[in-house]
């Protein structure tokens, strides 16, 4: 008899386990579960989740709950009946009572090498806090928010240069080939789950908009670190004369001799922010807001800098 499974899951970095799990002949997906659709964009057009594109394309049955504490969904998962639920990046809290229900319980693919960074940006902010390295364990979940045991674990280095989607395309297709290991270990009772050590838990919390703003007090490699962490939404920004002004660039290989953080220099036929600690920034590119992005000298022209200019309040 194949594995019946229940995936549950909504963003891009799902739909690879999605796609390699209908693919096995050992395994039926009896439905897939995904957030409600929603509207997006300026226009405020619905959308639907790229997981439920790949549901619909496969001709897998949809449920998408509004709240799936609901006594509806409980009702769902008792009627599909499944052996085992894989969870990966859904968007809600699932309560205890659903837990009970799949015999294997639920599988949750977790962005980073837990018990760090558990929450919902683990790879925004493993890259903002300047780690290394990262990876992905599957986990059987439980009432706690990523607390618990793990099964498999996969592991790489962050570049000194990848983003935030960068790393994400990376760990979503490394993902699916550990889901399905996971899943066959768990139905040949294979796989003992390993607790976590509490000890050593950090938190990822979702991303605000202000996480994005630049301390220019901070040096340049954090600085940088956190403009790649927080791609593409909510970015790093500063103000420039009063207004919101998006940054990009880089850790430039010398810094200010004697200049207060945020001040603009333009050095070697470059744009360069002083930062922390005798460091500065390189900058690359800009965008004021209201403005289209344009490259560093663009922005210097167009500012028409003059000695004493600073980005930030």
């Amino acid at each position: 008899m194949p594995l019946r499974i229940v995936f549950c899951g909504t963003p891009a970095f799902a739909v690879p386990s999605l796609r390699q799990l209908i693919a096995q002949p050992d395994f039926q997906i009896a439905g897939v579960i995904t957030q409600p659709d929603r509207p997006r964009g300026r226009g405020g057009e619905i959308s639907i989740s790229p997981v439920k594109q790949v549901a619909i394309e496969a001709g897998l049955p949809v449920y998408q709950p509004e709240r799936i504490k609901e006594e509806a969904a409980q009702e769902y998962f008792r009627n599909v009946a499944p052996d085992v639920v894989a969870i990966i990046a859904y968007g809600q809290i699932i309560p205890a009572r659903l837990i009970a229900i799949p015999r294997l319980g639920w599988i949750n693919l977790h962005g980073s090498l837990l018990p760090k960074y558990r929450g919902a940006a683990p790879i925004h902010w493993a890259i903002a806090n300047g780690e290394t390295q990262t990876g992905l364990p599957t986990m059987q979940i439980n009432a706690g928010l990523d607390t618990g045991p793990m099964l498999l674990k996969y592991e790489t280095e962050i570049g000194p240069e990848e983003t935030s989607p960068e790393l994400y395309s990376r760990l979503a297709e490394a993902g699916a080939p550990l889901m399905v290991e996971t899943l066959r270990g768990i139905a040949s009772g294979a796989l003992v789950p390993i607790p976590q050590d509490d000890s050593q838990k950090t938190f990822a919390p979702p991303l605000k908009k202000e996480d994005g703003r630049i301390d220019w007090s901070l040096d340049a490699q954090h600085i940088y670190n956190r403009l790649r962490g927080f791609q593409p939404w909510p970015g790093a920004f500063t103000t420039f004369r009063g207004k919101t002004c998006h940054l990009w660039g880089k850790p430039a290989k010398e810094g200010p001799e004697n200049a207060a953080p945020g001040t603009l220099m333009i050095r070697g036929g470059e744009v360069q922010i002083a930062a922390g600690n005798g460091t500065s920034l390189q900058l690359e590119s800009a965008q004021m807001e209201g403005r289209k992005k344009i490259t560093a000298r663009e922005f210097a022209n167009g500012a028409r800098l003059v000695p004493g200019d600073k980005f930030g309040n």
